[in-house]
């Protein structure tokens, strides 16, 4: 049964995330105190019942769950490097965007202060807290975890990762960069096909089903470069997966090759160092020795 001091929780900065966590927090009852640098952000989370505190510090001491959504790193540090004494005893929940380092560091720098924490990577965009789809990965205080997953299942799926702080962002920034390649992949195809009148919403229109169906791929993939063997039958083969087609049609169409060029090079290296008949999965080790 929660307690008077587990209805209360704080949230640090009201970026657009920061708002929706906290408007999450208000809808479900619970006491939520709010603070950002600049006041009138909190002015739409006032109407909706938040208490809006005057300072940092304020908005610290008023709940026993602190939750920062900051700027970055150094941000947290800025804010919260002259309340470390207030923060004693409560718990932090940081879901502040760090590096894996720089959430480790944090951790070491709240449990010196007597503070639990407990580091979160948000896979959502701010429209998506508290409704389907929305998730938020965490690692480190396991007690805070579970003590505190009614507050954060209502922002989405909450998951565990362990105790490591940096886990959570080490995640968060890896299934990031799988996104961010992905959609620049669907950009590079969209300009190749422009030239042709075709518009990027037609385009889009084809490109998702082939990329949804193509991510059917992807535990072969892991099972393979788990295993350590590039030479299972069944695999395309680097050799013929050779891109030299695509980029010449790209440049065709007067596009950049950068993106598709990129992958070339990751194949290529692979190759001139002997491995060509072996399957495309091996361009991860030319991820993981890059040169």
């Amino acid at each position: 049964m929660t307690t008077n001091d587990d209805n209360r929780v704080s949230v640090l900065g009201l970026g657009a995330m920061g708002s929706a966590l906290a408007s999450a927090l208000v809808r479900a009852g619970y006491h939520t105190t709010v603070w950002n640098r600049s006041a009138a952000r909190a002015d739409a989370l006032v109407a909706q019942g938040t208490a809006a505190a005057r300072t940092a510090g304020d908005a610290v001491r008023a709940s026993r769950v602190v939750v920062a959504c900051l700027l970055d790193g150094a941000s947290v540090h800025e804010v919260l490097d002259p309340l470390a004494g207030d923060l004693a005893g409560r718990t932090l929940v940081n879901v502040t965007t760090t590096t894996p380092a720089e959430a480790r560091e944090l951790a070491d720098w709240a449990a010196a202060a007597g503070i639990e924490y407990l580091d979160g990577g948000i896979m959502a965009v701010p429209a998506m807290i508290g409704q389907p789809g929305s998730s938020i990965l965490y690692s480190g205080s396991r007690e805070a975890f579970d003590r505190y997953k009614a507050i954060l299942d209502l922002w989405g799926a909450s998951e565990y990762f362990g105790d490591d702080a940096g886990l959570a962002s080490l995640y968060d920034l890896a299934l990031l960069a799988s996104m961010y390649v992905m959609f620049a992949g669907f950009m590079h195809g969209a300009a190749m096909v422009a030239p042709a009148g075709v518009s990027a919403r037609e385009f889009a229109g084809r490109a998702a089903p082939w990329l949804t169906a193509m991510t059917g791929g992807f535990d072969g993939f892991g099972a393979i470069v788990d295993g350590g063997d590039y030479s299972v039958e069944g695999q395309q083969s680097l050799e013929f997966s050779d891109l030299s087609h695509i980029i010449a049609t790209s440049a065709e169409q007067g596009i950049s090759t950068e993106v598709i060029g990129m992958v070339q090079r990751l194949i290529q290296r692979q190759i001139d160092n002997g491995h060509g008949k072996e399957g495309f999965a091996r361009i991860i080790e030319s991820i993981k020795a890059p040169g």
